[in-house]
């Protein structure tokens, strides 16, 4: 028994007429007639009452319609869902991001463009550590990652940069160095206590401008912690300028870096040879986004 047995008997049943329904199905009316016959053999039951002039369902017959008809309505729906899944219109995205694509807004604006164009796939998106997103990548438990760059990348991924703001500094309300609009130059940071964000290169471009090494460095991982850490007045934090006009925790200030623009970008990061349809939907709609552009606060001096 095949499908084709299914819809031959349907035909049937609803013209009651073997001719007619043979030429509704394109084929002989005896070759239809074997076709029925076969499957009452198969059945082991009669499923038409036959007459030289009418064709009539068995009590068997009519609830047999039913069943046929649930059999063949799941398999239509399977053929749409396979055919809809390989267009990438259903399926799984897997994100992974960092704070930074948050509090910039990058991570929302994808996600909701995704789900408005494809608003049957669906998508989860959880933060993780930066120093683990590219191997995540790499082993297939994320599908695109939201990170701040610069991270090595494999021969196997590509990134898109999404946001480019620069850094600044985060500070304790009562210190010296908060005075408001000042322009902090990286020599005056020599001997502070430096808390240091998942990113370092803004940190280490100070260090590096000023001349000097920091006194002390803690690592306590998110952008959060890092200001939770300044607000108690455990050390200065080079932060990303976006951080400025979202998260304003007590006894943490922003200052502009004296000198050129550190600049910073957060980037996706995918697969350069992705097979699921609707990932590779998710990052051709990535590559045709152009970067936001998001500044902390203006520095008025080009000394460092």
């Amino acid at each position: 028994m095949d499908l084709r047995h299914l819809r031959y008997f349907l035909t049937v049943a609803e013209e009651l007429h073997f001719a007619r329904a043979a030429e509704l199905l394109g084929i002989a009316p005896p070759t239809l007639s074997v076709q029925i016959q076969e499957l009452e053999r198969q059945l082991q039951v009669q499923l038409f009452a036959r007459t030289k002039r009418s064709v009539s369902l068995t009590s068997a017959g009519r609830d047999f319609v039913e069943q046929a008809r649930a059999v063949l309505a799941r398999f239509d729906q399977a053929i749409d869902v396979g055919r809809r899944a390989g267009r990438g219109e259903l399926g799984r995205v897997e994100i992974g991001y960092v704070g930074s694509a948050v509090f910039g807004g990058i991570l929302q604006q994808q996600i909701s463009a995704f789900r408005r164009q494809w608003p049957q796939a669906t998508v989860h998106a959880r933060e993780w550590p930066m120093a683990q997103l590219s191997d995540a990548l790499e082993e297939g438990k994320v599908d695109i990652a939201f990170l701040r760059m610069p991270v090595p990348l494999g021969g196997t991924l590509q990134s898109q940069v999404l946001l480019r703001d620069r850094f600044c500094l985060a500070l304790p309300a009562d210190h010296a160095l908060a005075s408001p609009g000042a322009a902090v130059r990286s020599r005056a940071l020599a001997g502070e206590s430096f808390i240091l964000p998942e990113q370092e290169l803004g940190s280490r471009e100070v260090w590096r401008r000023g001349g000097f090494e920091p006194r002390s460095m803690s690592r306590p991982g998110g952008l959060l912690a890092v200001l939770a850490e300044v607000s108690v007045g455990a050390g200065v934090a080079v932060v990303p300028g976006v951080l400025t006009t979202v998260v304003q925790l007590p006894n943490v200030c922003y200052r502009p870096l004296a000198g050129s623009a550190i600049v910073s970008e957060v980037a996706a990061i995918f697969r350069r040879h992705e097979r699921a349809p609707a990932v590779r939907n998710m990052i051709a709609a990535i590559r045709t986004s152009k970067p936001l552009q998001v500044h902390g606060p203006l520095n008025t001096s080009r000394n460092w």
